[in-house]
């Protein structure tokens, strides 16, 4: 067995502090039923069912209604608290900025008994921007003002959209003042009141303005091809700014690569691992064999269920103990390596990167 005292889970969001029925806990579970079909159904809903009931008192693999039945007795802040600190993660970098009615850091931290650190969405936080600001001068000058204000308290940034679009926000040079006054004009001209920006030119601003700052920026590559970034990884080498990749499911392979191929560029295994449940190892096998040990970083990608916080837990020890168990017993690694390689995975990298010691 492979010790991982400490878990800092890189990248994930809040819980919701709502009562969820079958229904919509379900919905959060993931996407795609089939009409009369569940999403428990899935390797995410049985690694639910197998690691989060005994949390609660019942049995590993219970029925989803009793466990859920369970959940409400027990109410939504005890279940919750129960939930965080059985997953085992000492600290949270929690993401800000989606629009459910999720917990915050401080709450977090609470819960989970743990630390926790805030990583700001950058579209939210131009949005905000945006509806306190009357003019495009106002809104560039206040916008530089509250990224380098974030950055006095926050441990990184956090970019969704550049990818949604094929990838032109992710231009390997900053846009030139005259396009960037153009596209904030348009978007303010014709914007609601909390709507985030789109425009691939305003983006590019927005990372480049994160980028000036010299915190970590994490990229999310969501479910598209993550190729774009390699021209934006290759203008940001050398400006003191981390890069850690985010990569969709199927797509750890090539952020693994990146990241072995750019000393300032670090891949997540989180997204990778917490879908695939009992294919887990296979997975993280993938993302060691690419990309150097330094170079990898635990998280759980959770939003809205705790569950999800200790399904991604459990998934990343397991995992690790049978990729790494395996090699030690083969004789391939020594017990020793495989321990201090264990920490850099589930801590010491995102100490190192994130500035947590």
């Amino acid at each position: 067995m492979i010790d991982t005292p400490m878990l800092v889970d890189q990248y994930c969001h809040g819980v919701l502090r709502t009562e969820l029925g079958l229904g919509t806990f379900e919905a959060r579970l993931g996407q795609g039923a089939a009409p009369g079909t569940t999403l428990f159904d899935t390797q995410t809903g049985f690694a639910v069912r197998r690691w989060c009931p005994p949390l609660l008192g019942l049995e590993p693999h219970c029925p989803p209604a009793r466990y859920l039945a369970r959940r409400r007795e027990l109410g939504v802040l005890e279940a919750g608290r129960r939930l965080l600190r059985g997953s085992g993660i000492t600290t949270y970098l929690v993401s800000s900025g989606l629009p459910d009615d999720l917990t915050g850091p401080e709450e977090m931290a609470a819960a989970g008994d743990a630390e926790a650190r805030e990583v700001v969405r950058l579209e939210p936080l131009a949005a905000q921007v945006a509806d306190t600001s009357g003019t495009v001068v106002s809104f560039l000058a206040n916008l530089a003002e509250s990224v380098h204000g974030a950055a006095t308290h926050a441990v990184a940034f956090a970019a969704t959209a550049p990818l949604a679009d094929g990838g032109p926000a992710l231009a390997p040079e900053p846009p030139g003042p005259a396009a960037v006054r153009a596209a904030v004009a348009r978007w303010l001209a014709g914007r609601r009141v909390g709507v985030e920006p789109t425009d691939p030119v305003l983006l590019g601003h927005l990372l480049w303005t994160a980028v000036a700052t010299g915190r970590p920026l994490q990229l999310h590559a969501g479910p598209e091809d993550p190729a774009p970034l390699t021209g934006f990884v290759r203008a940001t080498a050398g400006l003191g700014t981390d890069l850690v990749l985010l990569p969709g499911h199927f797509h750890h392979r090539h952020a693994a690569r990146l990241a072995a191929a750019h000393p300032h560029v670090y891949a997540d295994s989180g997204a990778a691992l917490a879908r695939t449940g009992a294919r887990a190892a296979t997975v993280l096998a993938d993302i060691l064999e690419l990309a150097p040990f330094g170079k990898i970083l635990f998280s759980t990608g959770a939003q809205s269920l705790p569950e999800l916080h200790v399904v991604g837990a459990h998934l990343f020890r397991e995992a690790l103990n049978r990729v790494l168990g395996t090699w030690v017993t083969e004789g391939a690694w020594s017990a020793t390596d495989a321990r201090r390689v264990a920490h850099l995975l589930a801590a010491d990298n995102a100490h190192r990167v994130y500035g947590l010691r």
